[in-house]
């Protein structure tokens, strides 16, 4: 069985898809070429997490058109990703900043001294 999108569905699923993509490219190539670790959390962290953004809406927005009803169990999804994104970056960030400041002091940051 084959369907047809309509067109207020084919052109923002697709502008969605291709700059979800193209986000998640962008944070690829920042972790990459950033030059500490501090500075790569960012790009990953914005990129990926936007990039999963636009492709959830696009997905529900044809996913609910393909359907005729609305489907919103992305919305869990992009909820998991919005909340354990940033945390998960900030708990990393912090791991490195105390081993950062061990190495600075001269102790070791995990273990008996």
């Amino acid at each position: 069985m084959t369907t047809q999108l309509p067109l207020w569905v084919t052109i923002p699923g697709t502008l969605l898809l291709t700059g979800g993509g193209l986000l998640t490219v962008i944070g690829s190539i920042g972790l990459i070429r950033l030059p500490s670790f501090f500075a790569r959390m960012h790009g990953p962290s914005l990129g990926y997490t936007l990039g999963a953004g636009c492709v959830l809406i696009s997905s529900m927005l044809t996913s609910s058109a393909l359907l005729d009803r609305a489907v919103l169990h992305e919305l869990v999804i992009a909820a998991c990703i919005f909340i354990s994104s940033p945390v998960t970056a900030m708990m990393l960030m912090r791991a490195a900043i105390y081993r950062t400041v061990a190495g600075e002091r001269g102790t070791r940051p995990f273990g008996p001294e």
